[in-house]
């Protein structure tokens, strides 16, 4: 069966009848499943599912509940998700090309696919397609309840199958895209009916496009193809080639101008000085290349030295309108970072980023003039803040709230280098997390907190406590354990981490010490479990730090961890390569919050003392 498709547009309609979803960017695939036969159709009508066979084995570990639907035929997106808004195509792409059955198991297991689904075609044999979408959508709804799948998409979610809502907002549903950097978004008409292998203007989309500023430096007219660059100081960087979206007339003004003045011809690719300066509309810069490039406009008011990589890279980083970035030049660390790479770092981060610091007091260090300078602390809102910015009052103190993008973008642009929040959400005198703070006294003493970590670890499990792990951005670790909201006191969980504290150091005296004076510490690692309390902070997981080696704050799997860890090896850029190609380590952090047994190991603690 074909898939309905979506109308390109360039602006997203506005009124009662339509309603706006994400769109993701993965492999367009059509589940049909009855009691013989199990099928994910892509567009080319070809079955996904050897090549995805995680998806296929969730599917069938749920067959006995979901078979009172057969037949049933569902319409979605198979996807790698980056974020709950956002699908990682490249390395969905990479899933596609494996041809190694081994491989695609490991890849399968390590990082999973999941298909999210917008769209019910058919249930129990009934045709569903000539429905509206509404009907479809409150029965697809429905269904997903009584299957208790995931009723948005999430990467933290070991159900593979989730449900893909919708919004009648259309500017919260923008601006969401916008945050999240998400492909684009879809409309549809509510009372629209699913047409088999049509484009239809019922269902239209549109593209969450960057912007680039460059000029031409060949044409190949062999395939029609126009070579694209702009300029890092004298030097041209190559950014891909574009065909589309430029008009017959155009294009034969632009061939004719390029065969006038090409100073190299070579077998039909003609070569020219930069001069022709343009706007192209771009999806991501992937592998360095532009995907999804098109013609936007000519730009005569720009020369080629207007073109350039810096500006590439402010454009491609998509900064909120209200934010100006300032001196973008600046070295922060020494010649090796510039404000630029932090500011693109702290974007790219956001979404890993944000739900730690939302709704927390924010004391943030500041580094106005590179880490090699003198830092200073940030509680108070200073005057200038812009309007938008939330802030939070408290002990004669206005904090500011990072709730959104732009926030975190001011403050990126103010070198806000570290981020420390408290151990609970405003407004709340009750615990939101355990963090245990495994302090060595250097990094030659790592191994240290890998072991402490280890053994803390081996203490969870057996409570069944569910427990993350991050590296400190310095010379440790830090061990979180996420709680229900608004249920536990800073008593209740100071309890819990003083017998853990007790308990390593009744193991390992001469390894482990809760001294709080260095001079006592005897080269021992400090188990720090006095800092978890009311006032006290801790630094934000993918927080960067003010050390030399520019590290960050680093969230792992329990599995990295081994004697040789070097925390230094975390880094601004591979962090950024991590997070391509893995899932965020604490993607189900929130989600285990409502699902930590953490209430009998506390009564357990009362009933001993």
């Amino acid at each position: 069966m074909k898939p309905m498709l979506p109308t390109l547009k360039s602006t997203l309609p506005e009124n009662r009848n339509w309603v706006y979803e994400i769109k993701y960017d993965g492999f367009r695939a059509i589940l049909e499943w009855d009691e013989k036969n199990m099928y994910l159709w892509s567009r080319n009508e070809l079955d996904l599912l050897p090549q995805f066979p995680e998806i296929k084995e969730f599917l069938l570990s749920h067959k006995e509940t979901i078979k009172d639907y057969f037949p049933l035929i569902l319409d979605g997106e198979l996807v790698i998700l980056e974020n709950q808004n956002k699908a990682n195509f490249g390395q969905l792409q990479i899933r596609g090309r494996m041809r190694s059955k081994e491989r695609i198991m490991e890849r399968g297991k390590s990082r999973p696919a999941r298909y999210l689904v917008f769209d019910l075609l058919k249930m129990n044999g009934k045709n569903m397609r000539i429905k509206p979408l509404e009907e479809r959508k409150k029965t697809l709804q429905a269904l997903f309840e009584h299957l208790n799948f995931p009723l948005y998409p999430s990467n933290g979610d070991p159900n593979l199958m989730q449900f893909v809502p919708y919004d009648k907002n259309v500017r919260k549903i923008s601006d969401k895209a916008f945050t999240f950097d998400s492909e684009g978004v879809v409309a549809k008409i509510l009372e629209s009916k699913w047409e088999a292998g049509k484009r239809t203007e019922s269902w239209v989309k549109i593209k969450n496009w960057k912007k680039v500023s460059c000029f031409i430096t060949a044409y190949d007219s062999n395939n029609g193809y126009y070579h694209i660059g702009v300029y890092n100081e004298n030097k041209i960087i190559p950014l891909g080639l574009f065909l589309f979206s430029i008009s017959p007339d155009q294009k034969q003004a632009l061939n004719q101008v390029i065969k006038e003045n090409a100073y190299e011809n070579t077998k039909g690719l003609l070569k020219i000085r930069p001069s022709i300066c343009i706007d192209v509309h771009y999806l991501e810069w992937y592998e360095e290349s532009l995907r999804e490039p098109h013609f936007h406009q000519f730009r005569l008011d720009l020369t080629p030295e207007d073109c350039t990589y810096e500006q590439f890279v402010l454009n491609g980083i998509a900064i909120p309108e209200e934010i100006q970035i300032t001196h973008p030049d600046k070295p922060l660390w020494e010649d090796r970072i510039f404000k630029l790479d932090f500011v693109r770092y702290m974007r790219k981060i956001s979404p890993f980023m944000l739900p730690f610091l939302k709704n927390r007091t924010l004391t943030v260090i500041r580094f106005p003039h590179g880490i090699s300078e003198e830092p200073f602390y940030q509680k108070n809102c200073p005057d200038y803040a812009p309007s938008f910015i939330e802030t939070f009052r408290q002990e004669g103190i206005e904090y500011i709230v990072c709730n959104d993008l732009k926030t975190l973008m001011w403050l990126a642009n103010q070198l806000a280098i570290e981020y420390h929040i408290p151990f609970h959400v405003n407004k709340s005198k009750f615990v939101s997390e355990i963090v245990f703070d495994l302090d060595p006294p250097s990094r030659n003493e790592f191994h240290l907190a890998v072991k402490a970590a280890l053994m803390m670890k081996e203490i969870f499990d057996q409570l069944k406590l569910i427990s993350f792990v991050k590296t400190s951005g310095n010379k440790g670790l830090q061990i979180y354990i996420p709680l229900q909201e608004e249920t536990y006191t800073w008593e209740d969980t100071r309890s819990f981490t003083e017998f853990i504290a007790q308990f390593l150091i009744t193991k390992e005296p001469n390894l482990f010490t809760i001294e709080r004076l260095k001079k006592h510490r005897n080269n021992r690692l400090y188990i720090d479990f006095v800092q978890h309390a009311e006032g006290k902070t801790i630094i934000s997981p993918y927080s960067m730090r003010g050390n030399k080696e520019a590290l960050v704050a680093t969230p792992l799997y329990w599995g990295e961890l081994h004697e040789g860890l070097n925390p230094e090896d975390f880094t601004m850029e591979s962090v950024l390569k991590r997070l391509n190609e893995i899932e965020c380590p604490f993607s189900s952090y929130f989600r285990s919050k409502n699902i930590q047994p953490f209430e009998p190991v506390l009564q357990f603690l009362k009933n001993t003392h």
